[in-house]
């Protein structure tokens, strides 16, 4: 199962993530920078001519910032460390991987019917934890997706999830994550189809953007293909 914190940047507690920074061993001079650089802070909004009055910041980092990812990296490593201790404990056999604001709750088993309760047991820890935290998971990004190496038809319950305030999960049949498309049996048909068509549809449209006689000149096209079209055809992007 896939899942998204909402609005994670945004919603990361200063004052949680100072505590967080002095448990995990920084130096003195390093928790002290990390202390006036996000405890205090205040902001105002200007806007043409009109300027708000100044208001304090409390939480949120921006998300183009460099130190960003350090701090959403050190925030998330407690919630990670208990959720797993918590699911160990309760001997639900569910893996963890998160990359950033985006994760994944693995379940592995024979049965779709005990995968999907590993999942909701699982899903329920994992978001009364996250309150804690001050996150939240953003349900309409939500995703269910079960990998199914046997032939014939493929009849797998919805993993319902309202009980808990979240949606009712349809399991898809392909399944899109850092880039990589996934199908059940992972032959990665669909993935291969997909970055294959991609850079011939933008060969197609640099068509349009002139010929031999008019329009960019040569060595543009070739600037134009080695950016927009090489790049996607060896490293799908």
């Amino acid at each position: 199962m896939a899942f998204d914190i909402s609005q994670f940047f945004l919603s990361l507690n200063h004052r949680l993530l100072t505590q967080i920074i002095c448990i995990v061993g920084l130096d003195t001079q390093v928790v002290n920078f990390f202390s006036k650089y996000l405890i205090d802070r205040k902001t105002n909004h200007l806007w043409n001519s009109f300027s708000s009055s100044i208001f304090n910041i409390n939480v949120g980092v921006g998300q183009d910032l460099t130190l960003s990812p350090i701090l959403s990296a050190l925030y998330l490593s407690p919630f990670l460390y208990i959720l797993e201790k918590r699911l160990k404990n309760l001997k639900i056999p569910i893996s963890i991987i998160s990359f950033i604001d985006d994760g994944l709750l693995i379940s592995q088993d024979k049965s779709f019917d005990m995968s999907d309760l590993h999942l909701f047991c699982s899903y329920n820890i994992m978001s009364n934890l996250l309150d804690k935290f001050g996150l939240i998971v953003e349900y309409s990004k939500t995703e269910v997706f079960h990998f199914y190496k046997l032939h014939g038809p493929f009849n797998s319950p919805p993993l319902d999830l309202s009980l808990l305030g979240g949606p009712i999960l349809t399991p898809k049949n392909y399944w899109k994550y850092l880039g990589f498309i996934f199908d059940r049996k992972l032959t990665f048909y669909q993935h291969i189809n997909f970055y294959f068509n991609k850079p011939l549809l933008s060969v197609k449209c640099m068509k349009l953007l002139g010929n031999s006689s008019c329009g960019i000149t040569p060595v543009q096209r070739w600037l134009l293909y080695r950016s927009c079209v090489l790049s996607i055809a060896l490293y799908g992007f």
